[in-house]
């Protein structure tokens, strides 16, 4: 088995992969709890992607028996990176692309990535990444309006939130859920009208707040990020 992890902010995800068919998957709080989950697995190669800090520790050197590669801008890929400062580039966002990447090849692809903060991912067909957008997540919207006002209390996101809302908490919902909705659409609509047929591939944590509003128009894919890494670390053990 091959094993794609990604280090987020606040938490671990794990996939366990045989070529490209991922049979295994798991979300953990601490590397002692993905520990726990892959007692006994035999992993052949590993694929490391952290976001927050280093991602060395002494298991990972001593459970793998080829290959253990960290994702760095640097790193050989199955798509052609074209941003202007790969060295800023969130390696989260580059593994969402050469996921889409995985799943529609030879198709312009848009990835949005709903988490922390919402990542805007661009490939064209030819397998060029171009680069995207980042906007604050859901959870940073409501944050930034409690902690920057006086009186605006913590709301909490939530699905099918009314447009008009009648007490503080809806209306700081309807402001969040529905503007990040709206905001969704429009870059969908404006990617549309360069590429016609370009596929949308939605992922992240928050996602389902969303994908009911968006279908038939995308493709949820959650495991966007794992199969992305995967299918970098095929790459590399290929090559």
């Amino acid at each position: 088995m091959n094993l794609a992890l990604d280090i987020g902010n606040s938490l671990i995800k794990a996939g366990l992969f045989e070529n490209h068919t991922l049979h295994k998957k798991g979300v953990f709080r601490a590397l002692t709890e993905l520990g726990h989950f892959l007692a006994g697995t035999l992993i052949e190669n590993l694929i490391i992607s952290s976001v927050s800090h280093s991602p060395e520790n002494e298991w990972m050197s001593t459970a793998v028996t080829g290959k253990t590669i960290v994702l760095r801008p640097d790193l050989p890929l199955p798509i052609v990176n074209r941003y202007e400062t790969p060295a800023t580039l969130g390696v989260d966002r580059l593994a969402a692309a050469c996921g889409a990447w995985s799943l529609f090849p030879k198709a312009d692809c848009l990835v949005i990535d709903a988490g922390t903060c919402i990542n805007y991912e661009f490939i064209n067909r030819s397998g060029e990444y171009k680069g995207g957008a980042i906007s604050p997540g859901v959870i940073m919207r409501f944050e930034a309006m409690h902690r920057n006002t006086a009186k605006l209390p913590m709301a909490s996101p939530a699905e099918d939130v009314p447009l008009t809302g009648n007490n503080s908490i809806q209306c700081l919902q309807s402001g969040v859920m529905n503007g990040t909705l709206e905001e969704i659409k429009g870059t969908i609509h404006r990617y549309k009208i360069d590429y016609p047929d370009i596929r949308v591939i939605l992922c992240g944590g928050d996602a389902h707040f969303f994908e009911n509003h968006l279908k038939p128009s995308i493709f949820v894919a959650p495991d966007l990020v794992l199969m992305g890494l995967n299918s970098i670390l095929l790459h590399n053990v290929k090559s």
